[in-house]
This record gives structure tokens, sequence and C-alpha cells, in this order.
């Protein structure tokens, strides 16, 4: 029988998930009861507005869990090609990277990325740059290209 290993960052997404999923379900009854039960036409207009939100925020549940699950699959893939950037910045007491360090790391990481385009490891690599130089927006564009170049080939 095979062991399935769930690190505890799995099992508390799991459960914030399943809150947010109770809660949206909570949205969709209350939404209805303003626009069927209630009598005032202005109760109506706020459970239609109120219907809606449920449906975005479960689009964006699902779009960031299926994020979370492809990014994941692709540093598994690298992880065992020998591939992922080792963690080896220098950090302060705190735990923080230094940045200085990080900003010259990036660097290679950004040639890479210039030289090989429609690679996604090297693409995944300038992620992981980007995430520790401090830039997270940059880092999750650069993950989404790496996993739409996966999922091209």
């Amino acid at each position: 029988m095979a062991r399935v290993k769930v690190s505890k960052t799995k099992i508390w997404v799991a459960l914030i998930c399943l809150l947010l999923v109770f809660y949206l379900l909570v949205m969709l009854q209350r939404s209805f009861t303003l626009m069927f039960v209630s009598p005032e036409w202005q109760a109506k207009a706020m459970g239609a507005a109120y219907f809606v939100i449920p449906f975005v925020a479960a689009w964006a549940l699902i779009s960031e869990v299926l994020f979370g699950a492809r990014t994941e699959k692709l540093a598994n893939i690298l992880e065992a090609e020998g591939g992922l950037p080792e963690d080896n910045l220098p950090r302060t007491p705190g735990g923080r990277i230094i940045r200085a360090a990080a900003d010259a790391e990036f660097e290679k990481y950004k040639v890479e990325a210039e030289t090989a385009p429609d690679d996604w490891r090297s693409w995944f690599r300038l992620s992981c740059a980007y995430d520790a130089a401090g830039d997270r927006k940059r880092a999750r564009k650069a993950m989404r290209d790496a996993v739409g170049m996966y999922r091209a080939h």
C-alpha cells in the first residue's frame, strides 16, 4: 500500500478551502433569501448582487489551488532532474534573505531565461529568483509563464 506524504501546509490549505466553501454556500443561501423571501425591491437587488460574489470567489479559489498544484508538479520534476536552484543565499538573523545577495543571484537566472526563452525550467528558476529578491508580482508572472510553457509542450 502506497503511503501518501501530506505536509502541514497542505492540511491547512485544505482546511481553509473547506471553510471558504462553507462560507460561500452560506452566502448563496443568504442571497437566495434576500432575492426570493424579502418583499423589498432593494433587498432583492442586494441579494442579486450578493449572488455573484460566491462564484467569483470560487473561481479565484480554484485558480489558486490549480496554480499551486501545477507549481508543485514543476518543482518535483526539477528536483528529480537536479535542476532546482539551491537555497544558499545569506540571511539576516531573522531569516530574511539579504537583498543584495538575492539581486546578484537574480542576474544569473535572468540571463538564463533570456538565452532560453522557451524553456519552462529557466522561467521556473527565474521565478524563484524574483521571489528571493522580494518581487512577488513578477515571481508569480514568471511562474505562470513556466506553467504555460510546460503545459504547451
